[in-house]
């Protein structure tokens, strides 16, 4: 075992163990910062494995715009960020299903392999990547790019609960409902 497999399984290790604690954990900002490491620890192991493209654009896509939207639409929708009871929910199903999932994907990999090794083709250039992605892949890009949005969007109309009501449904406070319990306003 080389230094390489080691350090790949260090960083395999950080990343399962960031994403254990992004689906555990009850405080909202929390999971946005483990989510962070565990794809922090992803793109460590693109780069042992010599894909620095595709490590960059983990951390750029990933990390930089991805992670950052979800935090801002925390922020816009004025969810709670201190540790919510409503998101400690039963664990047991989501385990069972996980651990299906993950049994079942072992024994397809193993039954389609047989331990056998597989030739890797030549190492891709930033040329033909782009190529790919921008030929082969451009409506998954687009459909993405129109799906963030919407989400911002969403997020800014749940954030300002004033827009799209009526007139008639608008409750104005008098000076009696704005005194708060001490005697100030």
């Amino acid at each position: 075992m080389t230094g390489a497999d080691l350090l790949l399984l260090a960083l395999g290790a950080v990343a399962v163990g960031a994403g254990v604690l992004v689906v555990t954990t009850k405080h909202l900002v929390r999971a946005g910062l483990y989510l962070v490491v565990c794809l922090g620890a992803l793109a460590g192991d693109y780069l042992v494995l010599g894909a620095e493209l595709v490590a960059w654009v983990q951390v750029l896509i990933y990390v930089g715009a991805v992670v950052v939207l979800l935090l801002f639409a925390v922020m816009l929708t004025r969810a709670p960020i201190g540790a919510s009871d409503d998101l400690d929910r039963p664990g047991w199903p989501a385990a069972l299903i996980g651990g299906g999932a993950g049994l079942g994907l072992s024994v397809l990999l193993v039954d389609a392999y047989r331990w056998s090794t597989v030739a890797l083709p030549d190492a891709g250039t930033a040329e033909r990547l782009g190529e790919q992605i921008f030929t082969s892949w451009v409506l998954p890009f687009e459909v993405l790019s129109v799906l963030l949005l919407s989400a911002l969007v969403g997020a800014v109309v749940l954030s300002r609960p004033d827009i799209g009501r009526r007139a008639d449904d608008v409750h104005v406070q008098t000076p009696a409902e704005n005194v708060v319990p001490g005697g100030r306003r």
